[in-house]
């Protein structure tokens, strides 16, 4: 009975440290790529891709929506408009995810 609560306790703390891994690294690559976004100064689109040799099996997706404010008449007709960013990392199969959200102000329609 004690080898099998060991067992299990050993099984437990393997697949915690593999979440805690996957966490920490997600959101380095997160904050790596929002950094990357914001340097290009591209219009950013929906898109998705991976981050390479340097981290295999880690992938990210982004999709950029921008919401309709028509209830909102003082924002209408505003040069700036707020774009929502939705961006993923997600390992393979989408086994683990790190989903975060941003809204970013972007002058002249």
């Amino acid at each position: 009975i004690a080898l099998t609560v060991l067992l299990g306790n050993q099984s437990q703390s393997l697949r915690l440290a593999e979440e805690s891994r996957f966490a920490f690294t997600a959101s380095l690559l997160v904050k790596e790529k929002l950094a990357d976004f914001q340097i290009s100064g591209e219009e950013l689109s929906s898109t998705d891709g991976d981050f390479g040799d340097d981290y295999p099996g880690y992938f990210w997706s982004v999709e950029v929506e921008t919401p309709d404010f028509e209830d909102y008449p003082a924002l209408a007709g505003a040069e700036q408009f707020i774009q929502q960013i939705d961006l993923k990392v997600f390992t393979t199969g989408e086994q683990q995810t790190l989903n975060i959200r941003r809204l970013k102000l972007v002058g002249n329609k």
